[in-house]
């Protein structure tokens, strides 16, 4: 996330409170730099204060929305009365929160945003390295070539790259993508891992889906330290 805050002490403490909770967050620490890196995106989530030297928290936002750039915006404000809150809602804001406030409180509207941007943007393509399976089309590319699948092999696919640089063992498999109990006498996802194998990584130079032994499988980006 960004977190756009000039008042060194509050970023600290908001920086630190993040971290603290697993998140990432990048700080501007005025207006002009906080309007550089929003309008350059990348961020799930941005925290803005109103008030910032060089340019205001609301011009901000709105160059933001103008660029088409639907990003979920939390407003930090000291300015608390009705007629404030309404105008950095209208100016783009998709929630409001006046100081001083609690980090709890914080949190509790981050994961809102963050749950609210998720639904709002479906994840239609999956992508590992140069392999590419678009959900919508239900088709499978690896270098712009296009790769055949039959629907067993297609979901099968799915899976891995949804749990792509993470073992996956074959009860997981049989559980998630055949919807039944793991028979250890069943040697019918080998079969099946074989079979997508040969058709993802035969013509290419580097192989991207890996043999665990012991544990199961792992489709990883060959670029990543296994």
């Amino acid at each position: 996330m960004l977190l756009v805050e000039d008042d060194p002490q509050a970023a600290s403490y908001l920086l630190k409170g993040l971290k603290e909770q697993g998140l990432t967050a990048e700080h501007a620490a005025d207006g002009r730099e906080g309007l550089y890196k929003a309008t350059a995106g990348g961020f799930d989530i941005i925290i803005l204060d109103r008030m910032l030297p060089g340019m205001d928290g609301l011009s901000i936002l709105k160059a933001v929305r103008a660029a088409g750039d639907t990003t979920p915006v939390l407003v930090l404000s000291a300015l608390s009365d009705v007629d404030a809150r309404v105008e950095g809602l209208r100016a783009g804001g998709d929630d409001y929160l006046t100081k001083p406030f609690a980090f709890a409180e914080l949190m509790a509207r981050v994961e809102a945003l963050a749950r609210r941007g998720r639904a709002e943007k479906p994840l239609t393509v999956l992508r590992v390295d140069g392999l590419e399976l678009d959900l919508t089309a239900r088709t499978v590319k690896r270098e712009g070539r296009p790769i055949d699948l039959k629907p067993k092999e297609f979901a099968l696919l799915e899976y891995f790259m949804r749990h792509a640089g993470q073992v996956v063992t074959r009860t997981m498999l049989l559980e998630r993508v055949w919807d039944y109990a793991f028979d250890p006498q069943t040697n019918v996802i080998d079969v099946h891992v074989s079979r997508l194998r040969g058709k993802i990584d035969k013509d290419f130079e580097k192989p991207l889906l890996h043999t665990v032994r012991g544990a199961g499988y792992m489709l990883r980006d060959p670029a990543e330290t296994p």
